[in-house]
């Protein structure tokens, strides 16, 4: 039986990027939402093949917000992948230094470091993320118009101040297809909905890639590979 298209997709990117190597030890940040699920998903379905050589870990940063939790049917979901998932709490709300507000961006570095510390403590060697193609354009165009900087997130990144590496193997995925992949597996994902939340520079991204792109997926790979092929003779 052929793999899902979703996964042949995933496929590309690691071998283009070498995301997964022999020995690797990886920690996934699985959110409960689509994206990080059917990353889990890719990744119990690989670790079946003859010539799978690494391990992984899901592991849920679960905060002080209810509205971030992952769902017991999402963790039952997991269990029937072998796909155990780590709980790990992290009291957000109280880290806030004096004469900072709560934000979405806030909660979402502190969950990064989280990762990291704990993955740099258990000796993983990479942590996988459930970034897709939309995201990183997104991001591209949130850089270049607010900052005018040409820098998004990278499919791999290796740390300089410690021996870990983020992935995004989801890099060559955009988010229809996801979706698509998603309903198609009936996945029960949890969203964040905090009261926190304040999206406006990422939704006015994604309309602004929409226009750009009209959606297509191929316009959207073009827009990436450009990030490669980069003509320093007719650049400023």
């Amino acid at each position: 039986m052929p793999q899902p298209r979703l996964f042949s997709i995933i496929d590309k990117a690691v071998y283009d990027y070498k995301m997964i190597e022999p020995g690797d030890r990886i920690l996934i940040g699985a959110s409960g939402g689509k994206d990080s699920t059917a990353l889990v998903e890719y990744f119990a379905n690989r670790k079946k093949r003859q010539d799978a050589d690494f391990s992984f870990t899901a592991i849920h940063i679960e905060t002080d917000f209810e509205a971030c939790t992952m769902s017991p049917r999402l963790r039952a979901q997991m269990q029937e992948w072998d796909v155990d998932t780590l709980n790990y709490f992290v009291d957000v709300e109280n880290r806030i230094k004096e004469g900072f507000k709560m934000s979405c961006y806030w909660c979402s570095q502190q969950r990064r470091n989280e990762l990291v510390h704990f993955a740099v403590k258990h000796g993983y060697n990479k942590i996988a993320l459930g970034h897709h193609m939309d995201d990183i354009l997104e991001t591209l165009l949130m850089n270049m118009l607010g900052k005018g900087e040409l820098s998004t997130m990278p499919p791999r990144l290796n740390y300089a101040k410690y021996p870990l590496s983020i992935i995004r193997p989801l890099c060559y995925a955009d988010v229809e297809t996801i979706k698509a992949h998603a309903k198609e597996q009936g996945y029960i994902s949890t969203t964040c909905t905090c009261m926190y939340q304040d999206n406006s520079g990422r939704k006015d991204a994604r309309a602004r890639l929409e226009a750009l792109t009209g959606g297509d997926r191929a316009a959207k790979r073009r827009l990436f590979d450009s990030l490669r092929n980069i003509n320093s003779e007719y650049l400023p």
